[in-house]
């Protein structure tokens, strides 16, 4: 019982070892993240990719994911809740979305500049952020003209148009922002507003919905673990750099346990040998 025991046991280790050398490398390597972002007012949908039906009865102002998907292109369409298929009731799409392995990526459906539906992909920034610093991402997804994004009395974007975006690191804090028509400082269109810039991290805003319907909005999506430590930067600390570093170290750990599960086999077949040398021996 004890041999079928050791035995088991290095079975399962020689499987953890390559499941672990083996699907870290794959994640870090290969595949992507995606965020889904809802911005049409007023329209809950579905969303099919490859003609699957993912996402059911999305509503407006959410976002789904991130999800982890294998680099490649998808076909993406947006139809009313219920469809029976991607080319039933659509409401945007279809339309191909080309993912690049490591990348991050939120897929936004949205109003273009004269409300009709549309859907943008957005590549995230995951570069590292300076110690003490986070990143502030604007991005103009409305039924609106250009539009400035105002911060202690002053523009800190200025004339950003749909379906465009800016982009800003800045210290860690809680900054108290408006969106207004470009050029000015007020009346707001949006806001006031607090956002908290987290050190680190990519502080995504929205502008979404429409200005004739007097439904403009904010969505704020966030993305952790750019920042840098305070000592200096560290290989494989942050963005890819992070999960190239957690695959070298996923097959660091595979080797060594692939070794472990080399001597228990050697192990096991030894002890075999013995018994079997001491049985012979006792017949003898």
């Amino acid at each position: 019982m004890k041999i079928r025991a050791v035995s088991a046991s290095a079975v399962v280790i020689a499987a953890l070892a390559f499941a672990v050398s083996a699907a870290p490398a794959t994640a870090a390597e290969s595949d992507v993240q995606l965020s889904v972002i809802h911005g049409v007012p007023g329209t809950p949908v579905d969303v099919w990719v490859n003609g699957t039906d993912t996402i059911k009865n999305f509503q407006p102002g959410t976002m789904a994911g991130p999800l982890t998907l294998p680099a490649g292109t998808y076909s993406v369409s947006i139809t009313k809740v219920g469809a029976t298929s991607a080319t039933d009731s659509p409401v945007i799409g279809p339309i191909d979305l080309p993912l690049a392995a490591g990348g991050d990526y939120s897929a936004v459906a949205h109003l273009d500049a004269s409300g009709k539906p549309t859907a943008t992909l957005f590549t995230n920034d995951m570069s590292a952020t300076a110690a003490g610093q986070g990143r502030l991402t604007v991005r103009h997804v409305a039924a609106a003209p250009a539009v400035d994004v105002v911060a202690g009395g002053k523009a800190v974007v200025s004339n950003l148009t749909n379906p465009n975006e800016a982009k800003l690191d800045l210290p860690a804090s809680t900054v108290s922002a408006s969106v207004t028509a470009a050029g000015t400082t007020e009346p707001a269109l949006i806001g006031p507003a607090d956002v908290t810039i987290a050190d680190g991290t990519n502080t995504i805003v929205y502008a979404y919905g429409s200005a004739t319907d007097k439904n403009l909005a904010l969505m704020v999506q966030t993305i952790d673990g750019l920042g840098t430590p305070p000592n200096g930067v560290q290989a494989g600390t942050t963005g890819a750099a992070f999960r190239a570093d957690q695959a070298a170290r996923s097959e660091q750990i595979a080797l060594w346990v692939g070794a472990i599960a080399l001597l228990l086999t050697a192990a096991v077949a030894a002890g075999l040998v013995v018994r079997r040398t001491r049985a012979e021996s006792t017949r003898g």
